[in-house]
């Protein structure tokens, strides 16, 4: 019988590779590596060094305050692993310049193959790296101490469009998110908790009815926290009857 081989591997560069053992030790991550269903390793970039001090980072040209990491252990990495897998990976480049990672990006991602991830620190990383770097990608606007976090957030958001990591895969693809919208309100028992209920509608046991609710909820929430999303949406038949829906009642509510 033929080992099951991983539909997506992750490689993730950086000179704390320890960081990213509790990452693969719980959750869904965890499960989809035992299952073999997508690979993972954390590399020492200091391997890739030298010099007998291992040294990843230097001063910059031009004079500055912070240290820049150098170069040249990203290259030999880059060269040994293509020279082991015969084949040229998709490197990302965890960086505040980059493109925001969203959704539509995790998807495109999930279907790469191998991904390298370079974890830079300091001030980044010589920018001559750019020429091994497919996708310069950021997670927001603020600014973090390296790359290994950026890399765990886009690595748990794109596994999960790799079959069989998540048990249903109906509920990735009907994810709100995915669907253009945000997600509706989610309730559990009790019904009643210090005077704050659970919708009547939920309680129904009407699956027309809190199916409406559910839709009328997220599209609501999008276009009042997500303009931007609301906006550019494509709204389905069914999405555009429910948005028919919330002005009739809004109207009722103020005569």
């Amino acid at each position: 019988m033929n080992e099951r081989k991983p539909v997506l591997n992750f490689f993730a560069v950086s000179i704390f590779p320890e960081m990213f053992k509790i990452f693969c030790s719980f959750g869904i991550f965890k499960k989809a590596l035992e299952k073999k269903l997508i690979g993972f390793q954390a590399i020492n970039l200091r391997d890739y060094t030298t010099d007998k001090h291992r040294t990843t980072d230097d001063y910059q040209y031009g004079g500055s305050h912070g240290m820049v990491m150098k170069v040249e252990p990203f290259f030999r990495f880059y060269d040994a692993f293509v020279e082991k897998y015969g084949e040229k990976p998709t490197v990302i480049l965890p960086t505040p310049k980059g493109r925001l990672f969203n959704n539509e990006l995790a998807m495109e991602l999930s279907k790469k193959g191998n991904l390298i991830f370079f974890c830079g620190r300091y001030e980044g990383i010589d920018e001559r790296i750019s020429v091994l770097v497919d996708y310069e990608v950021s997670i927001g606007d603020y600014v973090l101490s390296g790359g290994e976090l950026p890399a765990m957030v886009m690595m748990d958001a794109i596994s999960r469009f790799v079959p069989g990591v998540v048990g249903d895969f109906r509920s990735v693809q009907e994810d709100s998110i995915t669907m253009g919208l945000l997600d509706y309100p989610h309730y559990t028992r009790p019904e009643e908790f210090r005077g704050l209920r659970v919708p009547e509608v939920l309680l129904s046991g009407d699956h027309k009815r809190v199916e409406l609710f559910r839709l009328k909820e997220s599209i609501k929430l999008t276009a009042l926290r997500r303009p931007d999303l609301f906006l550019k949406k494509d709204f389905t038949k069914q999405e555009k009857m429910a948005i028919l829906e919330i002005l009739r009642e809004l109207l009722d509510g103020a005569q």
